[in-house]
């Protein structure tokens, strides 16, 4: 009884809406390090979209650049204009592996819509979020 209700709902569902693929590669995701701030704190600065095109290139990048010698990794939001499910995904997973390195992550500088993201998803919650980019907040190590 239940089986064939779903079936037409979702079929319904699907007559009304319409998908179009999206081209954002023209915004691709980069990563530029910056040596500032203290010793021990490495800060990487992200720019352009981190979405589907571009989070597997920029998740290699990143996990190369990861530095060895940091206890802090700050990844500067700041120039990201537009962050999907992938782009979040990318970010628990360099959290994860800097976790194993035993680094401390901390996301800098979210604009307002990738902020929006974060806390609607909870990963406000889980990654350590600062509206700021300064190397030396609170938890900065000082």
């Amino acid at each position: 009884m239940t089986g064939s209700r779903p079936t037409a709902l979702s079929n319904r569902y699907a007559e009304h809406t319409r998908f179009a693929a999206v081209n954002r590669s023209h915004g691709a995701a980069r990563a530029t390090a910056f040596p500032r701030g203290r010793s021990g704190i490495a800060i990487l600065a992200l720019q352009g979209d981190l979405d589907m095109a571009s989070a597997p290139a920029l998740g290699e990048h990143l996990l190369a650049a990861l530095p060895r010698s940091a206890r802090l990794l700050i990844l500067d939001l700041s120039g990201v204009t537009f962050c999907d499910a992938a782009g979040l995904t990318l970010l628990i997973g360099i959290q994860r592996q800097a976790t194993g390195l035993g680094l401390t992550l901390r996301l800098s500088a979210p604009r307002p819509q990738v902020a929006k993201l974060l806390r609607i998803t909870g990963l406000d919650r889980g990654l350590n979020v600062h509206p700021d980019s300064s190397p030396h907040a609170p938890d900065a190590g000082g």
